[in-house]
């Protein structure tokens, strides 16, 4: 039986990754399915017009996760609301994994377009063109899928942070301006495109939708300059050495940079050996401040001999 985690639908897990729908997709599926009144006979092609709509938004996660996963990095849930989906992707810290991580996504858009448009081509082609052709349910759903799969594509290609086409350009800038500085620049031109978005909502589409994610952007966008900054800091921090993280190959800080979980005190984990010098606390692993994977110290060192890794729990990096 599907069953209900934090506000959220467990749908179904398939290749080790958990799809869950929000509970608010269902009150935005009624609303939207009533609004296209007319645009059917039967309220039913409605209701498979917006199913379809999420099922393209499904494959699209689902290219993220594997692609992912390809790369060595980890992607086990996918959140379906109603603005779309959200596959929880954890790449390797490296530029070329990012970049295929991000732009499998749109890539399966890309594929779809073949059959989709094999069905529904030419329906959309004499609508371009102004010619006639049997306005039938089945014509206006195979015409609109296609519609909804270009128009995906489309917007998730755009330039603009946090979506596809922004982190396949930070992804790109990654190797010209390292990780840090590429967030930051990919996160200005989000504000700017964000607000583009939300005017273009306001003056022209009159969409709330499209408003509301606009503001989803923006506050994404706010999120990832906050993170570059502190990303921009980490850098300039001395590093000590005989120590590499197993992840992205980062010399960890010196200083008192990580906190107990435990009984909030800061220390230097790499100089008491992963144990808490108030409550005495052992940790099994380490947190990289500059990617965030957990590893053992002791992988930590072995990196920096011959480069091998582990993964575990960690005290906080502040």
């Amino acid at each position: 039986m599907p069953s209900i985690r934090k506000g959220s639908l467990h749908l179904f897990r398939l290749a080790g990754i958990e799809v869950f729908l929000h509970w608010s997709w269902f009150v935005v599926a009624i609303i939207e399915i009533g609004s296209w009144e007319g645009r059917y006979r039967s309220i039913a092609w409605n209701a498979l017009e917006y199913l379809a709509l999420f099922a393209i938004v499904l494959l699209h996660e689902f290219g993220h996760a594997l692609a992912c996963r390809q790369v060595g990095g980890t992607a086990n849930r996918i959140m379906l609301w109603p603005l779309g989906g959200v596959a929880f992707v954890n790449p390797p810290m490296r530029p070329g994994a990012m970049l295929w991580s991000i732009a499998a996504g749109p890539l399966v858009n890309v594929a779809l377009l073949l059959p989709l448009g094999a069905l529904g081509g030419r329906y959309v082609l004499a609508e371009l063109l102004r010619q006639p052709y049997p306005h039938s349910d089945l014509a206006t759903f195979l015409a609109s899928v296609l519609w909804i799969d270009v128009v995906l594509l489309a917007f998730n290609i755009l330039p603009i942070y946090p979506l596809d086409g922004g982190q396949i350009l930070r992804s790109l800038l990654w190797y010209l301006l390292g990780r840090a500085r590429s967030l930051a620049v990919a996160t200005g031109l989000g504000f700017v495109g964000a607000i583009a978005i939300m005017c273009a909502a306001l003056v022209w589409f009159r969409s709330p939708w499209l408003l509301l994610i606009a503001g989803y952007m923006l506050l994404n966008c706010y999120s990832g300059l906050k993170s570059a900054r502190a990303q921009i800091r980490s850098e300039k921090l001395p590093r000590r050495e005989g120590y590499v993280c197993p992840g992205c190959g980062a010399a960890p800080a010196l200083g008192t940079h990580w906190k107990c979980p435990r009984c909030g005190q800061t220390f230097d984990t790499f100089e008491t050996g992963a144990v808490c010098p108030l409550c005495k606390s052992q940790f099994s692993t380490t947190m990289c401040m500059d990617c965030q994977q957990l590893s053992p110290i002791s992988a930590w060192a072995a990196r920096y001999n011959v480069g091998r890794s582990a993964v575990g729990d960690a005290p906080i990096a502040k």
